[in-house]
């Protein structure tokens, strides 16, 4: 007797790929990734993990306030964002005696506190959403901790990589949607391991999905004395000795274990930074117009264009300057604008 096995998925049943040429990729510009902290953080999601009571939320506090206020973080360059700042392990109270210890009582509107939110699987994505949406201007969302927006199944106390994986992803998608950078602060597990990465409690899925992680570690609990790893898409792989100040609860630098290396400037953006300026802020024109203006005659229009195209983030965020390319029924335009310094 034959046996009836069910039939392949006709073609056109098939969702379609979104596929593009690589013509087409170096042809669209794509919206800049956001730098926060020069070297530091930048758009998308990030893990902050370390050992209960090492000082996870008091290093929260600093980065969320450094942000509001767009002042240096020790010696890395801060863009003044709006912050909201979700400690779902505080009540206000907490957060008011901790903030006045750390910083006195000078305000600062760009920072939002909350205590309390749903999980994501009950409706924390539709209040990230409402919130970014009311204040456009909020670049980083802190939520501390991961535990606080997700529950165990009732079968299980532990998660699968698929389910760690998936939580992330879908942080992801929200950071993604609104250009935002997104920490999640979370916990090593007890077990010691030779790379600090693998002491993130859970599975590898944590780390496989999200966009970066710091892990902040001592030798001995009651050591003022930490190493902040860092590892991430955007940024260089760093180490950080940091010292913690018990009088005012914050975090100092010692030193970085390695120096980073330093990008050369790009001579391309260095002619247009000289071009695009305060008292020339704004131009619009096609790339032949702008290889005119730039006395440039060693490069098709269509091979700059393209190149500026990939470079697009960095002229945002190293020059303030916004690049738009797009076709009209004149052609493809070239636009530039200098941003304001509050908004570069």
């Amino acid at each position: 007797m034959q046996a009836n096995y069910p039939s392949a998925p006709q073609p056109n049943s098939l969702p379609k790929l979104n596929t593009v040429t690589l013509p087409e990729l170096y042809d669209t510009v794509y919206r800049p990734s956001l730098t926060l902290i020069e070297d530091f953080l930048y758009s998308g999601v990030y893990l902050f993990v370390g050992p209960p009571k090492i000082g996870k939320s008091f290093f929260m506090a600093q980065l969320a306030y450094h942000v509001a206020t767009g002042t240096k973080l020790w010696n890395f360059d801060v863009k003044q964002m709006e912050v909201l700042y979700l400690s779902l392990e505080d009540d206000m109270p907490r957060l008011q005696k901790r903030f006045a210890r750390m910083f006195g009582v000078d305000t600062n509107a760009n920072l939002h506190l909350c205590t309390n939110s749903n999980s994501l699987s009950r409706g924390l994505e539709k209040q990230l959403d409402v919130f970014l949406q009311e204040h456009p201007g909020t670049k980083l969302v802190i939520i501390d901790t991961l535990q606080k927006i997700r529950e165990l199944s009732s079968s299980s106390y532990s998660y699968s990589y698929s389910q760690d994986y998936l939580i992330i992803s879908k942080l992801k998608e929200i950071a993604a949607r609104h250009n935002i950078c997104l920490i999640v602060v979370h916990h090593t597990r007890k077990m010691e391991a030779d790379d600090r990465f693998e002491m993130i409690s859970g599975t590898n899925g944590l780390l496989g999905a999200a966009d970066g992680a710091m892990v902040l570690q001592k030798k001995n609990r009651t050591d003022l004395n930490a190493t902040l790893s860092i590892v991430g898409r955007e940024q260089q792989d760093q180490a950080l000795a940091l010292e913690f100040t018990p009088q005012t609860c914050t975090w100092k630098l010692l030193k970085a274990h390695k120096e980073l290396w330093q990008e050369p400037k790009d001579p391309q953006l260095e002619q247009i930074a000289g071009f695009i300026n305060s008292d020339n802020p704004y131009w619009s024109g096609t790339a032949t117009q702008l290889l005119a203006e730039l006395s440039i005659t060693d490069v098709k229009p269509n091979v700059y264009t393209r190149q500026l195209n990939v470079k697009a983030d960095k002229l945002y965020n190293n020059y303030g300057i916004f690049y738009k390319s797009q076709k009209d029924h004149h052609g493809r335009l070239i636009r530039l604008r200098k941003l304001e310094p509050q908004t570069a």
